[in-house]
């Protein structure tokens, strides 16, 4: 490979990390934002009657969220810790020795040095590994319920943003929970819901200086051969 196709390919990496830079998020994601409840049907003339469909309300529901557009509050219990070792270690060695070579009964040999040969070769790789990592988050953020399912589970969805002096900080939250799982105070587990789907972080100059540079991410990653 020439010097000039080498420098083409470095710089092509370079410029494919810098496109692989991630935008920070944004607020009022379209994704998250809550929907609005079903209309209510059209008001009904005043016929005497004192029940009327359009603004008569459950008097014996429990409050729980149930329908497209109810709020809900994620009670958010997450716990994770892992742990990871790995060891390797392989020796290799190899020896090989030709002797001399005769023909009609004379030793082989070349400017009155005889003909002979000897191989050796001797390798050895040890690795080590090691990973501890753990994580918690807890907190509530109150979501919107965007689908009822068929069979009454309830996809939710939402985010909350906070404004500080340094930047800001959100929590987005997706994910299906079943109604029974939902308690008295309309809370739910995260916990509890299936295909979730939580990320926690924030943008602004705390967040900007926890994160590595592109050109650093390219001299410890799979591209850089040394």
């Amino acid at each position: 490979m020439s010097a000039k196709l080498k420098i083409a390919v470095f710089i092509a990496g370079l410029l494919g990390l810098v496109g692989c830079v991630n935008t920070p998020p944004k607020p009022d994601n379209p994704y998250y934002a809550p929907v609005e409840a079903a209309p209510q049907p059209n008001l009904q003339p005043v016929t005497g009657s004192i029940y009327n469909a359009a603004t008569a309300m459950n008097i014996y529901g429990d409050g729980r969220a149930h329908r497209v557009g109810d709020i809900i509050t994620v009670a958010l219990q997450e716990n994770t810790q892992s742990s990871k070792s790995s060891s390797t270690q392989v020796d290799k060695s190899n020896s090989n020795e030709v002797g001399v070579g005769s023909v009609f009964g004379q030793n082989l040999s070349a400017f009155g040095n005889p003909l002979s040969a000897s191989l050796g070769s001797e390798n050895s790789f040890d690795g080590q590994g090691d990973s501890d990592m753990s994580n918690s988050l807890s907190g509530n953020i109150t979501v919107t319920v965007h689908k009822v399912l068929p069979n009454g589970n309830l996809l939710v969805r939402g985010e909350k943003w906070l404004t500080l002096n340094q930047g800001d900080e959100y929590i987005r939250v997706s994910g299906l929970i079943r109604p029974q799982d939902i308690d008295e105070a309309n809370t739910v587990a995260s916990t509890k819901m299936a295909d979730a789907r939580i990320a926690y972080s924030g943008t602004g100059s705390v967040q900007d200086a926890n994160v590595m540079g592109w050109l650093s991410r390219f001299f410890i990653g799979p591209l850089w051969p040394f």
